[in-house]
């Protein structure tokens, strides 16, 4: 009966998660294509066709990780982050040579290529960190899928700031921080993104340091929209300009605090945990194990400590149950190999869930600057700034949100993706009515629907296990990229060039440039919220079964992994 294994460091895990906040910023890389797209349509002598479709190029590649997630059982994290930076260097490397003018002549498709390489960095440092985290915090599952996915959100904030604030507007200097700058910072702190001893969840201040991360990076997220609107209305001197960035980095340092609380003021019951610092010492020269499921923990207390001895009773237990031979079939809940994953009909509700809320949604943040102008808003930074903001709430509050419920009252996850579909198709008629400067509320309603939708990574682990979570969820993932094909470039792309002809103009101008598309999205929204109740009813018993404690309990490992 083989089991993940991995070496695991002695190190608590909360300097690993400090690090990840930093890799997920990073992840958010491909957010950053707003800010140079203008560039490549003006420097190249691009159209807006093949804008879209260098657009849908970012989707594809920060989605497309089915590699990145296989390879998260077979590589270690660092080796993950360093594919990552690798592709970071070379994709944006390409875009800025091409937009510096250093290299002239690129065809279209090596830009295309080059971009999807670039972002899939996304997914390699996502991976990496999310399933690391995951299984470094197994009981606090929500929380870590919030806070990790929240901090890719707000990364679209911190690059407009750096944009505006330090490099000027330059599309070419962003391109060349993006090259070189995110695989430095990605060197700096792979070390750190490492599986570690797990959090057991019995330290009592493990919900006041997540309550720390949350209060932070909200007081992080309202930052940057300021400096955001501030440095784009007032023409502000260099030494405040680095003074406002120097802020910035101290708030992206603050999950430090946490560590150097445990080590600094240790309470007993941290003491008491493992990979406290107290028991560094009797953890130095170990392996332990790190799996996604406890293996002897039904054999009752007389295995416990036993190590190896457990492993093997647990195996002759299983031989004389006639577990082994029989293979039984995992439950909901237990840990499933990929081949058993996609023939659930539980797994494919979540995946068109997760693809139709994301699709509609991501059809607006591709096209909100079009958006914003056919509205009237010919500056759309603050508009952009607007969305990346909300839509970091929407992901940090729904692991939160869904992690009391799911813990007080045995509420599956996917009941939050299903209400925030809902209020995405009154959203959808409010853009459609196009009422004075209600595209503002909209666009935060918008931001704040995508990022429920992220509750689908905690989702997936809980139905199906941690051992291949990696590839699950980066499965689920791929309907961000095919939404966008078929409700962006397709659905929303058609209907504006055809309203645009109408005017003859190039660019449309008015309410009908995508009220129908908002109207089609409203319905699909319809659909999602459908489905998720569905799938809610479904799945409640292997929530009940999981959490009916009040805390999450780990399934036994099934025979025949």
């Amino acid at each position: 009966m083989p089991k993940l294994v991995e070496k695991s460091g002695s190190r608590p895990p909360w300097v690993g998660l400090a690090a990840a906040a930093w890799v997920q910023m990073s992840a958010g890389n491909g957010s950053t294509f707003p800010l140079y797209s203008a560039a490549l349509k003006s420097v190249l002598g691009f159209n807006q066709q093949q804008i879209t479709i260098l657009g849908v190029a970012c989707d594809l590649g920060e989605n497309m990780g089915l590699l990145p997630g296989y390879a998260s059982n077979k590589l270690p994290p660092w080796a993950m982050l360093l594919l990552g930076l690798s592709s970071c260097f070379l994709g944006y490397g390409v875009l800025w040579l091409s937009v510096s003018e250093i290299v002239l002549g690129l065809p279209f498709w090596l830009l295309f290529i080059a971009l999807v390489v670039a972002t899939n960095s996304s997914s390699w440092f996502g991976t990496a960190s999310l399933v690391t985290n995951m299984r470094n915090f197994p009981m606090s599952r929500g929380p870590v899928a919030g806070l990790l996915k929240g901090y890719i959100g707000i990364s679209g904030a911190a690059f407009t700031v750096l944009f505006s604030v330090l490099l000027h507007h330059s599309a070419s200097n962003l391109l060349l921080l993006l090259t070189v700058g995110i695989p430095v910072l990605c060197l700096a702190v792979m070390y750190f993104v490492r599986p570690c001893t797990p959090a057991t969840g019995e330290d009592p201040s493990e919900p006041l340091y997540f309550a720390f991360l949350l209060g932070t990076s909200i007081i992080l997220a309202a930052y940057l929209v300021v400096t955001t609107v501030v440095s784009e209305v007032f023409s502000l001197p260099t030494i405040l300009r680095y003074v406002l960035v120097a802020i910035m980095v101290l708030f992206l340092f603050s999950p430090l605090a946490i560590p150097i609380k445990m080590t600094l003021f240790r309470s007993d019951a941290t003491r008491s945990l493992p990979g406290s610092s107290d028991n560094l010492a009797k953890e130095e020269g170990e392996e332990p194990l790190l799996t996604t499921s406890t293996s002897a923990s039904n054999l009752g207390p007389l295995f416990e400590g036993e190590g190896d001895d457990a492993s093997d009773m647990e195996i002759l237990l299983a031989e004389g149950e006639g577990a082994i031979k029989k293979k039984r079939k995992p439950r909901r809940g237990e840990d499933f190999k990929v081949r058993q994953v996609f023939v659930k009909a539980d797994f494919w509700l979540l995946w068109f869930v997760y693809f139709l809320g994301m699709g509609s949604g991501v059809t607006v943040s591709n096209n909100l600057a079009q958006i914003g102008f056919a509205f009237g808003i010919k500056d759309t930074t603050i508009l952009l700034c607007l969305f990346s903001f909300f839509n970091f709430v929407g992901r940090l509050a729904s692991g939160a949100i869904s992690e009391h419920f799911v813990k007080s009252r045995t509420l599956p996850r996917t009941l939050w993706m299903g209400a925030a579909q809902l209020v995405m198709v009154f959203t959808f008629l409010l853009f459609a009515m196009a009422i004075d400067h209600s595209i503002y509320v909209a666009t935060a309603l918008i931001g704040i629907g995508m990022g429920f939708q992220f509750l689908s990574i905690a989702t997936i682990s809980e139905l199906f296990g941690l051992r291949n979570f990696g590839i699950n969820y980066n499965f689920i993932l791929l309907g961000n990229p095919i939404g966008a094909t078929i409700f962006s470039a397709f659905l929303a792309g058609y209907i504006y060039d055809m309203e645009a002809d109408k005017q003859g103009n190039a660019t449309c101008i008015g309410p009908d440039c995508f009220r129908v598309t908002f109207l089609v999205l409203a319905g699909v929204c319809g659909l999602g919220t459908l489905l998720s109740v569905i799938l809610t009813v479904r799945i409640r018993p292997v929530y009940q079964a999981l959490y009916a404690s009040g805390s999450f309990r780990l399934q036994p490992q099934s025979a025949g992994h």
